[in-house]
């Protein structure tokens, strides 16, 4: 490998931006949990049999079934051959030949349009439009590589390419999913954090909002806010007078609005509801429908969790022509998205109707796997409230809780003679004597003196309840030897 000296990279000379990004979901304790996994297979005797890596959103690897429709039409367009075969419905035919007729040469191997498939567009615009009631027009829709990339492309047009107080700012919420502060760092950027009230089960307080750029405006100059809903890794579900007062503040404050809105379909509780900020920001009428928007969406998430395929979009709205000129010439670098992610959203977007062969099939899973994450959503806050020394409001939506620890003061430092935040120390001695793998709360940034973890409720119900039981074991034992 030879000396530093002889190499162009160092930590010293590489870009500084890279070193400050960090990524909770796939950080430290999700290396030692992978280390552990090698552990076991080398024939390590643990205190458990397996890891249960609850850190991050992916519903196929804790056990959901694919989606049939999906799945079929996947298979078709990726070997045309089995067009001819007997065993697949009329309905996924048609759409397998539809999505190839907008591939150059009928191939899914081919790149698409950079923007992605124009017959796929038309029907997210059809989507959003049905969703919304309000016209959608597929030139503004981009497909992506995953909602993180749209995310990123966009947060991209606000930069200011410059240093110090002059740098963009982006007000993302706290706690956030980390690929927010991640991005920033890696861009150079400026992060506005403003806090969600968790005494109120999450809620977003305008005046929380008034506070944060008030504070950042000496620092940066504040370009946008960042919105998710329902939320992660809280799980709140935004309500739609909370959505209008967002829009009035970022139509006084002149921020662009970034609505992270992949959970859509990822709503449980009783009276919650989503309303997508395009939808609000139409009906509250003029000015507010001429404020620039980009709203996200994913493959990855809801109830076809097919994370993979790497399957989302972007709808941007109301950027003037030359601005709206130079994004797309932008994601023209990035060639196209996966064109097979492209063909998963499509079934997401335009899935069977009534009466086509597919429907019944298709709805029966669809309300299976949200009736299941419904159940699991009502049971993990259960379970954690039952326990002294955590709190845990509502799941209303999304896939995950994030439950605070009320940590000893023992606790507090053993984890600072071990060089670890208290939640980081709660999360590793978690992992290391049950084998459950969750993300400290730090990795999301939470209120100073607060302690968290977030954990999915992906696990089937039967391992779900059996990987509780162990974490409540080892909830009692903790305290029980930091008290």
């Amino acid at each position: 490998m030879g000396s530093a000296d002889d190499h162009v990279l160092t930590l010293n000379s590489m870009n500084p931006n890279v070193i400050e990004l960090q990524y909770a979901v796939r950080g430290p304790i999700v290396v030692r949990a992978t280390e552990i996994e090698n552990e076991l297979k080398a024939g390590a005797k643990k205190p458990f049999t397996r890891v249960v890596k609850a850190n991050i959103g992916d519903c196929h690897a804790t056990g959901q079934k694919p989606v049939t429709f999906i799945r079929q039409v996947l298979a078709l367009c990726t070997y045309p051959d089995l067009l001819n075969s007997d065993g697949f419905p009329e309905d996924v035919k048609a759409r397998a030949r539809k999505i190839l007729d907008g591939c150059k040469g009928g191939s899914l191997g081919s790149y698409s349009e950079s923007a992605g498939l124009l017959a796929i567009r038309k029907d997210i615009a059809a989507y959003i439009e049905e969703r919304d009631g309000y016209p959608s027009d597929p030139k503004n829709i981009v497909m992506c590589t995953g909602a993180s990339d749209g995310i990123k492309s966009v947060m991209s047009l606000l930069l200011t390419a410059k240093s110090g107080k002059e740098r963009a700012g982006i007000m993302i919420p706290i706690p956030q999913y980390p690929l927010y502060s991640a991005t920033i760092a890696e861009f150079g950027a400026y992060p506005i954090p403003y806090y969600l009230n968790e005494a109120t089960g999450w809620s977003l307080d305008v005046s929380e909002l008034e506070r944060a750029i008030s504070e950042a405006r000496p620092n940066c100059l504040p370009r946008a806010i960042v919105v998710i809903n329902p939320g992660n890794p809280t799980g709140q579900v935004l309500t739609k007078e909370n959505i209008q007062e967002v829009i009035k503040f970022a139509k006084r404050e002149k921020l662009f609005l970034m609505a992270d809105e992949v959970y859509q379909h990822n709503v449980y509780a009783a009276g919650s509801k989503f309303f997508s900020f395009k939808q609000v920001l139409m009906e509250l009428g003029s000015p507010y429908n001429q404020m620039e928007l980009a709203s996200f969406m994913s493959a990855s998430k809801g109830f076809m969790g097919e994370c993979g395929y790497r399957g989302g979009y972007a709808e941007v709205i109301n950027l003037l022509p030359d601005v709206y000129a130079q994004y797309q010439k932008s994601i023209t670098v990035k060639l196209c998205p996966p064109v097979s992610g492209q063909a998963v959203i499509d079934c997401v977007v335009n899935p069977p109707k009534l009466g086509e062969p597919s429907y019944e099939l298709f709805k029966k899973e669809k309300e299976t796997v949200l009736a299941q994450l419904k159940e699991k959503a009502e049971f993990v806050s259960q379970l954690f409230n039952s326990l002294e020394g955590i709190s845990c409001n509502q799941v209303m939506g999304a896939m995950y809780a994030f439950p605070c620890v009320q940590m000893p003061e023992k606790a507090i430092e053993a984890a600072k003679a071990a060089g670890q935040t208290p939640d980081s120390f709660y999360c590793f001695a978690l992992l290391e004597e049950t084998g459950i793998c969750t993300v400290p709360g730090s990795g999301f940034r939470q209120v100073p003196g607060t302690f968290h973890f977030r954990t999915t409720i992906l696990p089937q119900m039967d391992e779900l309840k059996a990987v509780l039981m162990k974490f409540k074991d080892f909830h009692v034992d903790f305290l029980a030897k930091y008290k």
